[in-house]
């Protein structure tokens, strides 16, 4: 059974289920659901547990062996296996779905992994923990869904803002859940319950936006221009090295390239995707990016590439960083002619 994050509260009151797992790339989600897990475990008498890492030096046996045996202090215990790769192998998928197939009494599996491939979603093991258990997979929050929260958690300690304080709040600390929350923790410590100015946001709130250079290649696809600005400002600042911004552009130039190259041949443009590991929303992204940019457009944003390589490696004057500005733009702004 797949549930949103927002469900697992409601489900946990209803009763526990054998298995929980849990995957995705925001820390501070993942772990306040699998601490809602554990806390409803314990009510429920669940007083051991164990925690189990598979990773390198993993063996799989150590689930059996820990699912067949009890505490001599506590008739109900929680198994706590860590997917550190966000799949378990094939030895583990076989251990996995073994398990399902004879669910231990009086033991809980709870399982906490990273971001799924898409292509995980169609495994024996993952099914077999759908069938008989609960998946909930948790993604970054963005727009509505990151105001919405962001509302929720200041409620959760009395305080109340006016919409243009919680967007601003939203801006600073863009895909940094845990940031916004210790945010929240400063404002409610400072100014206790009640509401919010929007000063009074705007004086205690640092900018803890966490940028990455994978949300700057999909801001240079979508050609937001401001956006750009903001991240690869933030990325400079944050002590990101220039090479790993530079590499990130060219690669996306490159691809971009190959794929107009295979659409030209009259290829399917579905498979072509496929080919490339082009996936969900980044699709549309490259999309927009191939009937923007031409194949001048592109070379151009090569040449200028190079260019950037040679600043970095302080073989040509100028600064790199300006450079990398304007192959982002080069992306971003129309193809003229």
């Amino acid at each position: 059974m797949r549930l949103q994050p927002e469900q697992i509260a409601p489900a946990l009151q209803k009763g526990l289920a054998p298995i929980y797992f849990i995957s995705g790339d925001e820390p501070l989600q993942l772990g306040e659901i699998a601490d809602a897990v554990r806390a409803a475990a314990r009510n429920a008498g669940y007083d051991a547990r164990e925690v189990l890492v598979a990773d390198a030096g993993f063996s799989w046996n150590q689930l059996t062996e820990s699912s067949g045996s009890l505490s001599i202090f506590a008739d109900k215990k929680i198994i706590d296996l860590r997917l550190p790769t966000g799949t378990p192998g094939a030895d583990g998928a076989k251990a996995l779905i073994a398990y399902c197939g004879h669910l231990p009494e009086d033991t809980l599996l709870l399982i906490t992994a990273t971001k799924l491939a898409s292509s995980s979603l169609k495994t024996q093991w993952f099914q077999a923990l759908d069938k008989v258990g609960c998946v909930i997979q948790v993604w970054p929050l963005e727009g509505a869904d990151l105001i919405r929260w962001l509302q929720q958690r200041m409620q959760q300690r009395g305080l109340q803002a006016q919409t243009e304080g919680i967007t601003m709040l939203a801006s600073r600390i863009e895909g940094n859940l845990l940031a916004a929350a210790q945010e929240i923790e400063k404002l409610y410590v400072l100014y206790g319950a009640g509401h919010l100015s929007n000063q009074q946001i705007f004086d205690v709130v640092a900018d803890s936006s966490r940028f990455d250079v994978f949300k700057l290649m999909d801001s240079v696809l979508a050609a937001k221009v401001d956006r750009i600005f903001r991240i690869l400002s933030g990325l400079q600042a944050e002590g990101i090295a220039a090479p790993v911004v530079l590499w990130a552009l060219t690669r996306e130039a490159r691809l971009l390239i190959k794929i107009k190259q295979a659409l030209a041949q009259g290829q399917n443009r579905t498979q072509v995707f496929k080919n490339n590991q082009i996936w969900d929303k980044r699709q549309q992204l490259v999309s927009d990016a191939l009937n923007r940019l031409t194949d001048n457009d592109l070379n151009s944003i090569l040449t200028l590439s190079a260019k950037a390589d040679r600043q970095i490696k302080g073989r040509q004057q100028g600064e790199p960083w300006e450079t990398l500005l304007s192959i982002c733009l080069m992306f971003a702004l129309k193809a003229k002619g």
